[in-house]
């Protein structure tokens, strides 16, 4: 796990009001641990991801949480099909 200061070192791009927006909606996770807020690496990852989105691509701020969601379903369905195949191999 994380801590916010070391989140915020590794993307510089990252603003706290956004971020806090992402956990708001449920995009990205946080727990807190004493008076800091501390991620799983999942949560890291979600956060490049939303960045790459968003600054890279140009997904604007309404269309993020379809985009999100397609990619959650996508990478369940994934998941889905390769327990199956595990399950018959």
């Amino acid at each position: 796990m994380i801590t916010l200061d070391i989140l915020r070192a590794r993307f510089t791009a990252l603003r706290e009001d956004d971020l806090q927006r992402w956990i708001g909606e449920g995009h990205v996770r946080a727990e807190r641990q004493a008076d800091d807020l501390v991620f799983q690496e999942i949560d890291v990852e979600r956060v490049r991801l939303i960045l790459e989105l968003r600054d890279v691509m140009q997904v604007n701020e309404e269309a993020l949480p379809v985009v999100l969601s397609l990619l959650d379903q996508l990478y369940a369905l994934r998941r889905r099909l390769r327990d199956l195949g595990a399950l018959e191999g």
